[in-house]
């Protein structure tokens, strides 16, 4: 048997979410259409001048994390480091998206670039996305609302997390086509890409996970830390 490359989760957590952020800000500039999972907040950001794509980032999340706690039937003010993850998050998000030109949409106006380009974009930036939220459950750190309220209710509700994140994904897809509709009265932020990652996401997840799982040992560094996180 191949011995697994031993890596902490606390790493895991931090390489989580820079990539993440970096692979929304990719996907934005590719103009196919954000995931369904960010587009709510990418219609609000375009809508409202003054919010930045990770601000509004911050409203959407803060309202599902309540929703989360409704759900959970229990507040821990451990799960407000979630939120944190949020705002981490968010800061990277704007900050892929002012220094690199490509992803900078005052620089350059997303899907502006040549073909080959945007779909090279889109498809690294669908691979990524995948790839780093299968991370983020692979660590005691809570992930971002997003992800946090799939792998908590999952685990409350004895739910299997590919599953209901397939089902969360398609509710997300149905908050931001009404969204987009009632805001701009057109679809705006959301094309065939956003089809797309509602179709595969949960499933490159799941791909994702089981290689990690196959090639590395994760593990905590921290031990009392990451039973404070527990679910």
């Amino acid at each position: 048997m191949k011995k697994k490359i031993p890596v902490y989760e606390e790493i895991i957590y931090v390489a989580g979410l820079l990539l993440l952020s970096f692979a929304v800000a990719m996907v934005a500039a590719a103009d196919f259409g954000v995931s369904m999972i960010v587009a709510p907040a990418y219609v609000l950001s375009l809508k409202v001048d003054v919010l930045s794509f990770g601000q509004s980032e911050y409203i959407v999340q803060a309202v599902l994390f309540i929703v989360f706690c409704i759900l959970m039937k229990r507040l821990r003010l451990i799960y407000f480091t979630s939120f944190g993850t949020c705002l981490i998050y968010g800061a990277l998000l704007d900050l892929w998206r002012v220094v690199i030109p490509a992803f900078n949409p005052a620089v350059t106006a997303p899907g502006s670039m040549a073909m080959p380009v945007r779909i090279a974009f889109f498809v690294g930036g669908m691979l990524l996305t995948s790839f780093s939220v299968a991370l983020f459950y692979h660590t005691y750190f809570y992930p971002q609302v997003y992800d946090f309220f799939v792998k908590g209710l999952s685990i409350r509700y004895k739910k299997d997390t590919v599953k209901f994140k397939m089902i969360f994904d398609a509710c997300c897809l149905v908050v931001a086509v009404a969204m987009s509709l009632l805001l701009f009265r057109r679809f705006v932020g959301i094309g065939v890409g956003t089809l797309i990652m509602t179709a595969c996401n949960g499933l490159l997840i799941g791909w994702c996970g089981k290689l990690l799982e196959k090639t590395l040992d994760i593990r905590p560094r921290q031990k009392r830390l990451a039973e404070k996180f527990a679910v």
